[in-house]
């Protein structure tokens, strides 16, 4: 893996040409195993955004992504999707490096990214029909689906390179021309994301990648009048800055947004399989997944077993450098965010709860590391418990009853996801259904099916991806009606005879 090279610096895509900013402004890019710089990456502003529109703006109205036959459109997907492959090994290389995801988790969201192409074109051709109302034989009316325009898509640095992709994705499957504004922690797969699109021969204008800061970058592709849509992965307050923002503009917005999932394990559980979920799903990715599992609720009566089963496994989860395939917890994307991790488990203490946390290796001290962590005694009112944290760390609750259990799970502002371990299943299906998220899992880990809404209730988010329910965001859709017979017409102002 560490044969492939990265780029010494990272410049803009825009109308088809790889460009530096107007202004010459450069930002650093660390890697956060070693705090050493990787390279640097060309900083935008209005001016680069500005100019990606307008290319994407006449790439769309007068260029030929629209009008071309959908074959022809999706058969640049297909090559998308191919380039994907055969840059798989390049792109985990460079997500790990960036991230510090674990090689084994960056290659499995490489496989997935070349699968989201593919996944919408054939969505396009089998789903994205319309459908036709006769009124006896008086009229036919049917409605057909249209791309919207230009589309703003804002991506996090968690698993970036595939959170790209399935935007990116169904943005140009449905005709939409777009500006990319990736996170400006994790610019390396976005830049090679723009390198296999301009080798795919993609026309000049339909993808369009600026990076910069969301403050600078991001708010002026998000006020932009010539942007109908803004589609936003990230945490909940940047989420409600972007509706503010762009309000004036009238833009259509799909928001995923923060998430403090609960995992809800009752007695009858099977016990084995309830640990193994419960330890992935909040300590893979590093923790810093939206839908990690971040709230445990135990049934009181197997607490001691269940609590003793996670606390035995804590010091056996490898941490360490990313590029090993035995590591299992990498470093925190930065700095920032480790000190923001580590700041909680400080207050976690000032609370009142227990803090029992794993090994990092005192050879990976220079790396922005916290190690995989389990917060004892803890109560639903605490911070550490109603904050999002986005890191490793698990807080554990107790619970008597199902109806307690809900309460509890449902007394957060968030409503992403959750997963619920039970062998009862009837009640599996009452808490489910009871649980305000926008998903949830049954006996399962996460696990996702392109088909399905992806999206969360409450501050989680507004709308939903993935499957067809995306083209409700990506297309406009347009109803025709045809007159068929000769149903008089009232008439105003006749002239009298």
């Amino acid at each position: 893996m560490s044969s492939f090279a990265h780029p010494e610096h990272v410049q803009h895509y825009i109308n088809g040409q790889f460009v530096e900013s107007a202004s010459g402004k450069r930002f650093e890019n660390v890697n956060p195993f070693t705090n050493k710089v990787i390279n640097t990456v060309a900083e935008g502003d209005k001016e680069e955004i500005d100019r990606a529109v307008k290319a994407a703006r006449e790439a769309f109205d007068h260029g030929p992504w629209r009008t071309m036959s959908v074959n022809e459109r999706l058969s640049y997907l297909y090559k998308i999707a191919d380039l994907i492959d055969q840059a798989a090994d390049e792109i985990a290389y460079l997500e790990s490096l960036d991230t510090g995801l674990p090689i084994k988790q960056t290659q499995k969201q490489a496989a997935r990214a070349a699968e989201n192409f593919r996944f919408y074109a054939e969505m396009v051709k089998s789903r994205l029909h319309g459908e036709a109302y006769q009124k006896d034989n008086d009229f036919i009316n049917y409605t057909i689906y249209k791309p919207v325009g230009v589309a703003g898509l804002i991506t996090p640095w968690n698993a970036p390179f595939m959170l790209e992709t399935w935007k990116v994705a169904p943005a140009l499957a449905t005709g939409n021309t777009c500006i990319l504004k990736p996170a400006e922690w994790s610019p390396l797969t976005a830049h090679k994301l723009a390198e296999i699109v301009n080798e795919a021969g993609l026309p000049s204008g339909v993808f369009n990648v600026v990076h910069g800061f969301g403050e600078t970058a991001g708010a002026s592709l998000v006020a932009h009048p010539d942007v109908q849509l803004i589609s936003f992965t990230g945490e909940t307050v940047t989420g409600s800055e972007i509706i503010k923002n762009g309000a004036d503009t009238l833009k259509r917005y799909s928001m995923e947004l923060g998430g403090k999932s609960p995992i809800i394990v009752f007695e009858d559980a099977d016990f084995e399989r309830a640990v193994d979920a419960c330890i992935f799903g909040i300590f893979s990715f590093n923790g810093e997944r939206c839908t990690a599992n971040s709230r445990l609720f135990v049934q009181s009566s197997i607490k001691e077993q269940f609590i003793d089963a996670l606390l035995e496994r804590l010091p056996h989860i490898v941490v360490g450098d990313p590029m090993d395939s035995n590591t299992e917890v990498g470093p925190l994307i930065h700095r920032v965010h480790q000190q923001r991790v580590l700041e909680y488990l400080k207050i976690a203490e000032s609370e009142g709860a227990e803090v029992v946390s794993g090994h990092v290796p005192i050879a990976y001290r220079d790396g922005n590391f916290v190690p995989p962590t389990v917060l004892l005694n803890v109560t639903n009112e605490m911070r550490v418990a109603q904050e999002e944290i986005f890191g490793p760390v698990l807080a554990v609750m107790l619970f008597d009853t199902e109806e307690e259990a809900i309460r509890l799970a449902n007394d957060v502002k968030y409503g992403l996801a959750s997963y619920i371990w039970t062998n009862d299943i009837k009640r599996a299906h009452r808490v489910a259904q009871s649980i305000e998220a926008g998903m949830t899992w049954i006996n399962s880990q996460n696990v996702r099916d392109l088909r399905i809404p992806f999206g969360g209730a409450k501050y989680s988010g507004i709308g939903r991806e993935g499957g067809h329910y995306a083209f409700e965001f990506y297309t406009e859709t347009q109803v025709i009606h045809v007159a068929i017979g000769d149903t008089p017409i009232p008439k105003f102002g006749k002239l009298k005879v």
